[in-house]
């Protein structure tokens, strides 16, 4: 399908606006197909050439201005519109289209648990063509008007408040001007809580088997929008621009949400059927506040084109986790909710920014802003680390260095004067300069238009009465860091107590100052994590860390911490067993849930799996073992439920003997406790999988007990992992044979399918897994190309052969962009993983 250029979309913006467009859908032709009828008001200024954009299972007529046109002018998704005279246009396209199984487009699902239908749509990025024409691109904004045909029992969800006028015909209210890609329609037999806030109708929806665990959550999630809604309501001058505010949580969804004005769609597995972390809560709650920030940054201004993605996701990622920050109330007895937004940041440091430190030190590093995104394909591939973490961080950084106050300034600014626009990074930056006397382009010049990771090194020097830091700069960017300097606790000897924060600025402008007093015990470059970069600790410093990392007094500051060990290991610095042996004396001493669950993370799915030769990896599951069963013991008493759920579900995962884990799924409980639910069953049943310590009549059984959809993919996950040649041959054809599974169900296969257990029995697989992704990815589109190379990649094969196969694949195959992407990533961690090994 052909793929939409920078130059295209400029030289058709300059030639057409697009006014309104109304569009009728019928979702009552069948399984496979529903009808599509598009009508586009749009004017010409010049006499000249266009196009529009579908991609129809049968293109039945298309008229403009009365005249029909041949359906057979149809060239690979673009219908021609010859010798367009200036003036206003009428263009009416009819069309049957395709549902879609992989989350693109219009995607179908049936609901294992009860039968019922569901259809969504996910028109990002260039997806529209897939439910209706257009001319799909971000600064051709129109009116759009929606009528939907659904039966008769479902509800449908759109942008604006829907009406059911009768005969299952649903009207929605006309958008103000957007762009196509928001554009969004959710319909079936949706479970719905519904409410009102300051005036406009709020409501959560979800699949009417969820019903039980969304009615359990839904005051909390409502808790939080109106939290986040009246918040944004006092950083922004312009209010809510839209008629309502519905959140919909739809099956095997790509994303982790989508900002559909008035219509958020979000993954379903946010409605909650097994216990969770309060940090896994606090994430749930980011995404709410992450969306909910798009209504403004991203929807009513938006892009002029894809290089700007940033200017969508950086703004949201930095004020979700911000905002979050600012408006965790006081429960009634004093204590904060569950979903509290305190340690908003402390997350975001161990579990995203760590995101954008990969993906900025791999060959596909890309600037936050870069100048020139070809097409849309290449658009699609900076939807990563860099775009969302290391942006957030960006402006992290330039709020610490402008000040909040100028910073809001510039951002109202930014709304008034494109209110309903297009604007760009060139616009941005203006509007932030309108604010202050600071040379904010300068400033983005330095930070948004480079790639890669800075590094800050910390080196001490001290005679008695004084000390002096310097900060060695390797990179190019300007940075304003919190240095924490601690001493240690002289009655305990392990608690570090924190003896002064200062600001500094990188580079130094003249030699730094002596501070007074002895050596410290602990100085932290970026102490309070303002800033984005490496960080590398004096000798003293880190000898401090790795013997008493535990005893510093602020999660932050642990976190900020923990990524520089994190970091040392991946740039074959620091041994990986070193950073185990840290993991193990202080975790069970962490009070903090979301740094429990980033180290450990690290530990066992990059330091055991990855960055240990497969001889020493089972010496560090018996240490990942060893630390989790301390966790467990540790929180006996109920006072630490998340820190006790990550040590289960960490042990589970490590063990390497099925004994324990076995009488644990026999007896449906951890000796004391918690009780295993649905997902903490399926994965124990996965790793005994895994272990050869159940079958296949196993699967079944767990499969009756939980027919759900999730229950679907631990099944396919379990089979995929049995060490059984005739389950891994199955797993394979329907993984590369067929183009039978869904998108969430070819994850979980690819799930399974590579053990590090399990190495000899898929060796002949590895070889065999280039040529089908290729093949795959080019048959089943981006959703599966990226699934493909991220999820089915041999990533436990850290050997040169496999990466000799991958280079030779990338040189010689012409895998689509979306897999190329994923290949050259998965390459260069493998590579650095050779590295550490060797190191």
């Amino acid at each position: 399908m052909s793929v939409l250029t920078r130059d295209e979309a400029q030289n058709r913006a300059q030639l057409i606006d697009v006014h309104r467009c109304t569009i009728a859908l019928d979702l009552t032709a069948g399984d496979e197909t529903f009808d599509s009828r598009t009508l586009i008001r749009f004017g010409a200024r010049a006499d000249a050439d266009t196009f529009v954009e579908i991609d129809p299972a049968e293109l039945r007529s298309v008229t403009l201005d009365g005249r029909s046109l041949d359906p057979a002018l149809l060239d690979d998704g673009r219908f021609p519109l010859k010798d367009l005279t200036a003036g206003e246009h009428e263009l009416l396209v009819d069309a049957r289209m395709r549902y879609s199984r992989t989350g693109e487009g219009m995607h179908r699902f049936t609901d294992p648990s009860d039968g019922e239908t569901y259809v969504y749509t996910q028109l990002f990025l260039d997806d529209v063509r897939r439910v209706f024409a257009a001319f799909d691109q971000p600064d051709l904004k129109a009116v759009f008007e929606l009528t939907v045909t659904a039966p008769e029992h479902w509800t449908v969800l759109a942008n604006g408040v829907t009406e059911h006028t009768g005969g299952g015909v649903w009207k929605a209210a006309p958008t103000p001007p957007v762009s196509t890609y928001l554009v969004a329609v959710a319909a079936g037999p949706w479970h719905s809580v519904r409410t009102e806030h300051r005036g406009l109708p709020f409501g959560l929806h979800c699949r009417r088997s969820l019903a039980p665990h969304l009615e359990a959550d839904a005051e909390e999630l409502l808790e939080i929008t109106r939290a986040c809604f009246d918040r944004y309501h006092e950083k922004f001058e312009e209010p809510y621009p839209f008629d309502s505010y519905d959140q919909a949580f739809v099956p095997e969804f790509n994303a982790g949400a989508m900002e559909n004005p008035g219509l958020v769609t979000f993954r379903d597995e946010f409605v909650y059927r097994s216990a969770v972390t309060d940090t896994e809560r606090q994430r749930r709650a980011m995404v709410v506040a992450h969306e909910m920030a798009h209504m403004w940054f991203g929807d009513l201004v938006t892009l002029r084109w894809w290089d700007d993605i940033w200017l969508n996701e950086s703004f949201a990622e930095y004020m979700g986790y911000q905002t979050l920050n600012e408006v965790t109330p006081a429960s009634p007895g004093g204590q904060p909710p569950r979903w509290r937004g305190e340690g908003t940041w402390t997350d975001f440091g161990v579990s995203r920014k760590t995101w954008g430190y990969d993906a900025d030190q791999r060959p596909s590093t890309h600037p936050v802003a870069p100048e020139h995104v070809e097409d849309t394909a290449s658009a699609l591939l900076n939807f990563d680390g860099i775009s969302y973490a290391k942006g957030a961080s960006a402006l992290r950084q330039l709020v610490a260095w402008l000040g909040e106050k100028d910073f809001l300034a510039g951002i109202n600014t930014h709304f008034e004067r494109y209110r309903f626009g297009n604007a760009g990074l060139a616009e941005f930056i203006d509007s932030l300069a309108s604010a202050t006397e600071r040379d904010v382009h300068a400033w983005a010049d330095a930070w948004l238009r480079t790639s890669g990771v800075d590094t800050l090194t910390a080196s001490v020097d001290a005679v008695p009465g004084r000390w002096t830091l310097t900060l060695d700069h390797e990179g190019s960017r300007p940075h304003r860091v919190t240095v924490g300097v601690y001493d240690r606790d002289l009655s305990d000897g392990r608690t570090l107590t924190l003896r002064e924060r200062y600001e500094a600025d990188v580079p130094q402008a003249a030699a730094p100052e002596p501070r007074p007093g002895t050596r410290p015990a602990l100085v932290v470059p970026n102490d309070l994590d303002l800033t984005y970069a490496k960080i590398r600790l004096d000798e003293t410093s880190l000898e401090t860390v790795l013997r008493g990392l535990s005893g510093i007094p602020d999660a932050l500051t642990r976190a900020v911490v923990w990524n520089s060990l994190r970091d040392m290991v991946r740039d074959g610095d620091l041994a990986p067993s070193a950073y185990l042996a840290t993991a193990a004396a202080h975790l069970p001493e962490e009070t903090d849930v979301a740094l429990v669950q980033g180290v450990l993370a690290f530990a066992s799915g990059e330091v055991a799996d990855h960055c240990l030769a497969p001889d020493r990896r089972p010496a560090a599951l018996a240490t990942l073992t060893d630390l989790c069963r301390d966790l467990i013991r540790r929180t006996e008493d109920g006072d630490h439920p998340g820190l006790r759920l990550v040590a289960v579900r960490h042990c589970i995962d490590a063990a390497a003997r099925p004994e324990t884990i076995a009488a644990w799924l026999a007896e449906g409980t951890v000796p004391g406790g918690p009780e295993l639910d649905p997902e903490l069953r399926w994965r124990i049943l996965a790793r005994l999988a895994v272990l050869g310590a159940v079958d296949e009549s196993a699967v079944a059984e767990e499969l009756r007990r939980d027919p759900s959809a999730t229950g679907r993919e631990g099944a396919a996950r379990c089979r995929a992992a049995l060490p059984d040649p005739d389950a891994k041959a199955r797993a394979w054809d329907a993984m590369f044979g067929s183009d039978d599974l869904s998108n969430y169900l070819f994850t979980a296969t690819a799930q399974g399918f590579w053990q590090p257990e399990q190495a000899e029995l898929v060796r002949p697989y590895v070889a065999r897994y280039f040529k089908d992704a290729v093949a795959v990815a080019a048959r089943r589109g981006p959703a599966i190309a990226t699934a493909a190379g991220r999820w089915a990649f041999p990533a436990h094969a850290v050997e040169a052969e496999t990466l000799k196969l991958g280079e030779k694949t990338l040189r010689k195959a012409d895998p689509v962009p979306a897999l190329r992407r994923q290949f050259t990533d998965r390459l260069d961690d493998l590579a650095r993983a050779l590295r550490v090994q060797e190191a």
